[in-house]
Parts: C-alpha cells; structure tokens; sequence
C-alpha cells in the first residue's frame, strides 16, 4: 500500500484524481494511517462497532463527563430539521421550513464602479473588481457585531478557464483542465490575466434588507486580493536565499497568493487564507545529463517539469508577471530570475479585512505545504495560540502550531504566529498520538541530514515530516474544534487501498472507501500539550460499509461519501460538506449511490446525523458560517457544470444552469439560507 500513491505513472488517470490536485510526492517509509487502523482493530470491526469500543475500553483511561465519546443513540436535541433526501436534480435542495437566496457569483461587481459580469467574456481589468471564481472558504465578519450587515471574505480556489472565454472559445472541444493556445504556442495575455485575477479572496460588505433579501453594498473595505497582490513574506523564512527572486532579490515579498482552499480566522479577528494546490501552476525544465532536475523544494510538492497547469508563463511578449511561473534556472543567480517563485507559495496569507489597505502577510512559520485552511483552538489568555492545518495530498500530514509568546487580549497580533514550534502528527495503535516537533536538532532535523536552520525546514516542511516520522495520512482536508468539549476533529477525504496487481478492467479499484472523520482531545484540554488521544468519529459510505462511533450504520437520511468542508457552530453542531469530485447525475460506480454533492450536520454527542442540503451538478459543496445570531447560513456552491465533457461544452450545454439557468455558463455562488419562522440554522 505504501506505492499506493505512484500505481499510475500520469496521476490523473487515477480512478480518484479531482481536478487540479497536484501530483503525489511523499514516497517515505512512514507508516500509513491505514496502518495504524490495521494494527488497533479489523477493518471488520470498524463495521459492525469497533468504532464504538474504540470510545472506551481502549484507551484504557478514564473520560470525563465534559469529553466522553457518548454511547447514546437518542434523537439530538441540536438537529431539529427534516433530512433532505438524495438528489440527482440540477439544483439546491433544503429541509422543509427553510428558504434559500443565491449571492455573489463569480463575475459580481464588488463596489459602484466596477464592470458588470459578461458571461463568458471576462476581461482581465474586469475581473480584477469583480467576485472571484471557484468560492471556497469563507467567514463572516460583522460590522459593529451586527447579524444583518458585515463583511463576507471568501476564497477563490481555481478557475476553469472554458468557462471565463466560453465566448471565444464557443465550439471547440474543451474540457475543464484544457487551456487554448495560438498557432505558435502562446497564451493570449488578457486571457491570462482574468484567470490570475480569478484566484484570490473577495472581501464584500453585505447587508440585509427590510425585504429580508441580502446585498452586495459598495463600500470602501470593499476589495479583491488575487494572484497579483502584492505580499509580504513574514516568520523564520523571510529573507532567506530560499526566497530570493528577481521580483525580491532579498526575499521579503511576492506576488500574489493562489490555489485559495480553506480558511481561518485568528483568536484577534483577522482573515486567513490557505494555498492549497500551488505546485501545478508552475513549470521546471531544468535537466541534467538529460534528465529532468528539480531541487528537492520543487519534487518533494510536485512541480511539473512537462507542463504546467494553465500555460501561464506561455503569455506572448513574456511580462515578467507570467513568465514568473517558470521555475527554470533561466540566469546566473536567483536574483535574476524565478526559480525561488515556488518557494513563496504554499504558505497561510493573512489580512485585516477592515483596513483595506493591509498587506496581506505570508506566515511562514505555519509551514509550506498544500494547506487546505488552517483552524484555531480556543485562544486563553497567558497560554500559547495553537492552530492546526492539513496537507490536502494523498499520504501527506496533519500539522499543528504552537506560539512561543502567551495569548494576550489586548495587545494579540499576527505576530504571534511568527514564532513558535510546528509540530506533525503521529497517530499510534493504542488510540494514543503525539506531535513531532520540526525544529532544528529535534526528530532528525539536522545539518547532518540536510536542514540546514529553520527556515530550510519550513521550506521543505514535507521533507522534514518524512524525517521526523509522521503518519501518512489520506488526503487531510478542513479541521473544525467543538467550542464546548475542546475535541478536534479533520476530515480525510479518500480512504482508497488499492494495490496495481489487484485490478482489472471491471473493478479498477481493489476496495473502494468513502473517506472518514478523525477526531483527538487531550488530557486538560491542553491543546499545546504534545501528546493527544484519537478515535474516528465516522467512516463514510454506504449502509453497507459506515459506522459512527457509537456502533451504528449511517442510513438513507445521512449516508455520505468523501467528506471536506468541516466546520463546528457555537452550538456544537458538526457541519460536514461532501467532495466527491466533478459529479454528474449520470455519475456510475461506487458514488452513483450517493447524488450530488451535499452538507449533513452531526450531533459529537450523540452520533446522529441528517442530511441539511443537496447541491446541483458538477458542484463540491464548500465553506459555511452563520451570522453571530445563527439564524442566517452562508454556504458556497463550487465549480457548477465541472462535469461537463469536451463533447457538451463544444456542443453549448455547459453541464449544469446554476445559478442563472438562462443558458450561460454556470457559476460558483454563495447560498444564503434562513428559516421561514426566523429561527437558529440547523435547531
């Protein structure tokens, strides 16, 4: 299982490749966490209850009222809504009582003077002030702790290029990874332009009115942050020869931030954004005696050197700000070209979202990897912050943060993430796990074995977490902390164990799982602790093949496969939101079963889970907050009409009509939901 990861030699061809995620990298001996599950229990047991004794008898300790994995099977008093059933339809779906408005598509002004969207005829001046494509995380920022007006700061993932030139390129057979270029090679430059502008984060006042309905208002804190941005670069790595660019030859700033997953927002209320899939944007040509040869800053995440993902540093004229995404050794030192460009990706960007004039700040001692967001415990004052973040690849790692500085209320800053100790996680057998510092001379970490200080280690993060022995894990997505228990909780998307000998042509995958939820706490509820107990909250699938912690299989009103989005409210309700992939309602094989992408909310307590929304096709369900009342939920719909083949798109159907179904290209958008009697979301 541990070649799992390299079975194909093209990883798209992989039966579980989504689009955009990088290639996988990790080839160290480190343990699974398939091995860790093996060892502790049969798989057998995890699907007929083990999961429930795993609550109890072994861990051999004690759980307190406050944390105990609760064996109750009674109905939740936190989830009073009607499940919504599985759906195939080309469209939203929410429990009865409840009402849903559509805001803020990609292409929406975001102030008075901006442009208003063209369907399929993005310019690059234009995007640039309009809402970015591909919503993902998102946050709520209230003005003066208003639930009716605030600021909405989302993240926009990627782009899917056929769509923003569906109108020049109407016709030709494109599907959603495919790019055009001219007779000699090129990429117009406008074209490219839109698409870097397209990635980012969106900051947008939103306001409701007496209607009830919610708004875009213009406003001055109104902003884009896109692939352009200028940033600055902050922690243990700034201005290390590892950063040195031609745009910063003394590596204190960068251009723009991209791949924009998941999110965070710190115990002192600012934003962050996390850059998930960076590496296949950029391309590496450099060889030696013939073969391809990449420095180790580059392998280790996958950096292309045939191609990269949209051909951007292709752009006719070669501007500096395209040609920046070749990381080929073009001049005599770094300083005189990109091949540090990638190095300044793969961080957590933070900004102040009321100060529109705040540079937005890569932190690096948070690490650089592909962050799919990054999630706060409780901040205490006098105790360090801590946070964690996943590295959403096949077999990467869960990592955790711990400041050297005490949290303080009055004075808290971004400067407390400058300094501290990252840590990865290492799950045992036992039920127990503890975190592996990555620090000079700790856990292997030495000049001797290549890491050099601590800035090197940061820059390969992934490299010193093969080193230090972290477990494998299976594609780490979002984290969410109970704000009642202290309990952590991550979600692992895709749970595949599949070896090459163990295929055929009618069962192309040896065992096909549906991903799970893992969950830790520690002893105190002291997050900077380095030792934690474990257990799966759930493993995903059918009838057939689920189990939640408390023994029982998940059923038709909440049976889910691959989940990512994760978030928990200040009731303690679970938010769990589904990714399984560009999902067409034709979908066959092992997720025909489960419809279109959905969100479900759990109870942690009791285990139960019903399914709260269904979304319309080709999309992934992703990003939700309520307002500080809870009686209003913002959840985002990505890449509607992803499914769509090479074949539709040439022929004018563009896979799904979200949200406009007026025969135009599909569109990400936000879901504002509410109650018909006004009440909490999900009670």
């Amino acid at each position: 299982m541990s070649s799992y990861e390299h079975d194909y030699a093209d990883h798209t061809q992989s039966p579980d490749y989504a689009h955009g995620d990088e290639r996988p990298s990790n080839i160290s001996d480190n343990a699974t966490f398939y091995d860790v599950v093996d060892a502790r229990t049969s798989r057998r047991g995890f699907l007929i209850g083990g999961l429930a004794a795993l609550a109890t008898g072994l861990y051999g300790l004690p759980l307190s009222s406050k944390s105990a994995l609760a064996q109750s099977t009674s109905a939740s008093a936190l989830l009073g809504f009607k499940p919504v059933p599985i759906s195939k339809d080309d469209k939203v779906v929410v429990p009865e009582g409840y009402k849903v408005q559509v805001i803020a598509p990609w292409g929406t002004p975001i102030n008075g003077t901006a442009p208003d969207y063209k369907a399929g005829a993005i310019t690059g001046t234009d995007q640039a002030m309009q809402v970015g494509s591909h919503h993902d995380g998102m946050h709520f920022f209230p003005i003066d702790g208003s639930s009716d007006d605030g600021l909405l700061v989302m993240n926009h993932e990627y782009v899917e290029p056929r769509f923003f030139h569906a109108a020049k390129w109407k016709g030709q057979k494109l599907d959603n990874e495919m790019v055009v270029m001219d007779a000699s090679g090129a990429r117009d430059a406008d074209e490219v332009l839109a698409e870097i502008s397209g990635h980012g984060c969106s900051v947008i006042r939103i306001r409701k009115g007496a209607d009830g309905q919610w708004a875009i208002v213009a406003d001055p804190l109104n902003r884009r942050i896109t692939g352009l941005t200028p940033m600055a670069i902050a922690g243990p790595v700034k201005g290390s020869p590892h950063l040195a660019t031609k745009y910063s030859p003394d590596g204190t700033k960068t251009r723009g931030t991209l791949n924009n997953c998941a999110h965070g927002v710190t115990p002192w209320n600012t934003y962050m954004s996390a850059e998930e899939n960076w590496a296949g944007y950029f391309l590496n040509t450099d060889k030696k005696d013939g073969e391809a040869s990449l420095p180790r800053e580059h392998k280790r995440y996958g950096v292309s050197d045939k191609a990269s993902r949209y051909g951007w540093e292709k752009v006719a004229g070669g501007a500096d700000e395209f040609t920046r995404f070749d990381a080929s050794a073009k001049g005599a030192s770094p300083a005189e070209d990109y091949r540090n460009e990638p190095n300044s990706f793969g961080w957590l960007i933070e900004f102040n979202p009321y100060d529109a004039a705040s540079v937005p700040m890569k932190r690096t001692a948070l690490g650089r990897f592909a962050h799919e967001g990054i999630v706060f415990a409780p901040a205490v004052a006098g105790k360090p912050v801590v946070c964690y973040s996943g590295d959403d690849s096949r077999f990467e790692y869960i990592y955790k943060f711990v400041s050297a500085q005490p949290y303080d209320p009055a004075t808290a800053s971004g400067a407390l993430l400058d300094e501290g100790t990252l840590h990865v996680a290492k799950f045992n057998a036992d039920g127990t796990g503890e975190w592996l510092a990555l620090a000079p001379g700790q856990n292997g970490l030495t000049a001797e074995n290549g890491f050099a200080d601590l800035a090197d280690i940061l820059v390969n993060t992934r490299l010193a977490a093969d080193k230090a022995g972290a477990t494998k894990m299976d594609r780490p997505e979002w984290g969410a902390v109970d704000p009642g228990t202290g309990e952590v909780y991550f979600t692992l998307t895709n749970n595949n164990r599949r070896t090459q000998t163990a295929v055929d042509a009618v069962n192309p995958r040896a065992e096909n799982n549906f991903g799970q939820i893992v969950r830790w706490r520690y002893a105190k509820n002291d997050h900077a602790a380095t030792a934690f107990q474990w257990d799966l909250f759930v493993l995903a699938g059918s009838k057939a093949s689920s189990a939640l912690f408390n023994g029982e299989a998940l059923n038709d009103d909440n049976m889910f496969a691959c989940p990512d989005g994760l978030w928990c409210d200040a009731s303690s309700r679970l938010w769990i939101q589904t990714d399984m992939g560009d999902i067409s309602p034709e979908q066959k094989g092992p997720l025909e079963p489960f419809g279109m992408n959905a969100m479900l909310a759990a109870d942690p307590k009791t285990g139960e889970v019903r399914r709260f929304l269904t979304g319309p096709w080709g999309q992934e369900i992703t990003g939700v907050v309520t307002t500080p009342d809870q009686k209003t939920m913002f959840v985002n719909v990505q890449h509607p009409g992803g499914h769509a083949s090479d074949e539709q798109f040439a022929g004018g159907d563009f896979g799904s009509g979200f949200p406009d179904y007026n025969g135009t290209v599909p569109r990400s958008a936000t879901l504002v939901i509410t109650r018909e009697d006004g009440g909490i979301i999900g009670a």
